[in-house]
């Protein structure tokens, strides 16, 4: 069963994520973005869902924290985002994510991303 690390802050986006993928896929949470980076380097996940609001270290620098990792160099990424500005989607590439989605999550969509990088 593939890893899905999901680093986010926000009680309800955990448990809407949680719901949609635990029956598919084996999920580690974390609830900030230095324990993002120290869950993705300790477990090595197949794919990463990282929030870009979030306490300690935001998205973009726990991306680009974990982008420097070369064992976690090419796991696919999806930034998300609550505060969807012009220019986060290219901001979020950026710092090291593959891909990026607005908040709240097209459950859909979600699951299409997913199966793209997981196969």
């Amino acid at each position: 069963m593939k890893t899905v690390l999901i680093v986010e802050d926000t009680e309800l986006n955990i448990d809407l994520v949680t719901q949609l993928l635990e029956d598919d896929y084996e999920l580690l949470i974390a609830r900030d973005g230095a324990q993002g980076v120290a869950m993705a380097e300790q477990h090595h996940p197949d794919m990463i869902l990282m929030d870009i609001s979030l306490p300690v270290m935001d998205g973009y620098e726990a991306a680009r924290r974990i982008r420097a990792n070369p064992a976690l160099a090419s796991t696919p990424m999806i930034g998300l985002s609550a505060h969807a500005m012009s220019g986060d989607a290219q901001r979020a590439k950026d710092a090291g994510c593959s891909d990026y989605m607005t908040k709240p999550v097209d459950e859909d969509l979600l699951l299409t991303k997913l199966k793209e990088f997981l196969g």
